[in-house]
């Protein structure tokens, strides 16, 4: 996925530290290394996946009954009085499950959208997860300050006040926000969508963030015809031109799914580089729609992918993510030649990285971030498939990597986990997801 998308049979890397030092074939670069992978020809390297929006959370309550057959503000009605029940435990194992599904699909980078805070959480709990694991990371300081007694959408038991969320913010952008090149870490503001939080809100984080170097914008935004209908009710506007109002166009915002986003929207986005997080499973579980990836992709709007919420996909992965969007391009413009396979790789690499703002990590290259995934070619789903092995990683449904290297480092080895135990992990997640129901 280099600038000139080479594709090297035999290929090798040199690795030096956290950096990509080399690129060619095997025979082109040197036989000696304190490390050698040998991957005999029976493997397929890609750089790492990278996720645009996501909430880890709500690993603890995928396949809930309630709101399970509803549109989007339907589910969330359903699923907060479930939220209101998070704990500190709770979001710390939903955190690192949904980072070790993420890994195990191929994802070494990944923004989270966390916007809910009762009983005492605090973003440090997710942050620390997710470094316990080994995944680059940009965690967004969500939050939800508009009630149901102000219009809004969410209980008021479980919104914020405004000066808090912003005092907050500005804790976190000060204790953890790294910009230098290679970051394991950023810190993004993200107040969660129109029926949500106050005009105010959306104006005064969009300054804070401006105000520190690197640091990103992101909310939901055009999801689906009830958010349109909402943005028209309340603001009076349709939802590009809410966002411009409040300042949230430009090259460091992205916004989640804009399936109804309309065709003057698009050009704006395009225009000021305003980014957008695709995702497409939770779209269509949620019937939001299929958004126009195409049109975006026209008209220049970097476009990322996301594999949201656990509970509105319900799953956490990002291969399947990209096979879900390269599908569903065709579908909406009954075209064969709506999306290819490489351009939903695209999709999740370089299109991610753009969207993040990024150019140290999303193509494999020298100078680039060291991280770069493998999947294992000899197995069922890859037979026949030797005419193109890297449309088949779209093309052919693939559920897990064999290899992951994050920042230089081994983080899945022949398919296992090397910084967790997975069984415990999973058996600690199962107990704060049980006791989050009871509660």
């Amino acid at each position: 996925m280099d600038d000139r998308r080479r594709e090297i049979r035999h290929g090798a890397l040199l690795i030096r530290d956290n950096i990509i030092e080399q690129i060619g074939t095997t025979e082109e670069l040197p036989d000696t290394a304190d490390e050698i992978l040998d991957l005999a020809d029976k493997h397929i390297v890609l750089p790492g996946l990278i996720n645009t929006h996501h909430h880890f959370f709500q690993t603890l309550t995928r396949a809930t009954p309630a709101g399970q057959n509803g549109d989007l503000f339907q589910w969330l009605t359903a699923h907060y009085p479930l939220w209101s029940n998070l704990t500190a435990e709770g979001m710390y194992y939903s955190s690192q499950m949904a980072a070790a599904e993420l890994i195990l699909s191929g994802c070494t980078t990944a923004s989270d959208h966390h916007y809910l805070f009762p009983n005492n959480c605090i973003l440090d709990e997710q942050i620390r997860a997710v470094a316990d694991i080994g995944l680059r990371f940009h965690a967004s300081r969500g939050s939800m300050s508009v009630g149901e007694s102000q219009g809004g959408l969410p209980p008021d038991s479980l919104v914020e006040k405004e000066d808090y969320i912003l005092k907050d913010s500005q804790r976190l952008i000060e204790e953890y926000h790294d910009n230098s090149r290679y970051s394991m870490l950023k810190i993004v503001l993200a107040p969660c969508s129109p029926f949500s939080v106050s005009i105010d809100l959306m104006k005064e984080s969009a300054a804070m963030a401006r105000s520190y170097e690197g640091v990103r914008l992101h909310t939901h935004l055009a999801e689906n015809k009830g958010d349109v209908e909402y943005s028209l009710s309340k603001f009076k506007l349709i939802p590009g031109d809410y966002a411009e109002s409040v300042g949230w166009l430009g090259e460091d915002v992205w916004h989640a799914h804009c399936v109804k986003l309309s065709d003057r929207s698009i050009a704006q986005f395009g225009q000021t580089g305003t980014g957008v997080a695709h995702c497409p499973c939770s779209n269509m579980r949620l019937a939001s729609g299929i958004a126009p990836i195409r049109k975006m992709l026209n008209a220049s709007v970097p476009v990322g992918l996301g594999v949201d919420g656990a509970a509105s996909n319900d799953a956490t992965n990002l291969l399947h993510e990209a096979r879900t969007a390269f599908l569903l391009a065709r579908v909406r413009d009954e075209d064969g030649a709506a999306m290819t396979a490489r351009e939903a790789l695209e999709l999740a690499t370089r299109g991610g990285a753009k969207v993040l703002g990024r150019d140290d990590i999303g193509y494999l290259a020298p100078g680039m971030a060291a991280d770069f995934i493998a999947i294992n070619i000899d197995r069922p789903s890859f037979v026949g498939a030797n005419q193109d092995f890297v449309a088949a990683t779209i093309l052919c449904q693939t559920d897990y990597i064999d290899y992951s290297f994050i920042n230089g480092k081994k983080i899945v080895d022949r398919g296992n986990l090397t910084t967790i135990e997975l069984e415990k992990l999973r058996e600690k997640t199962n107990q704060a997801a049980i006791k989050l129901v009871n509660k």
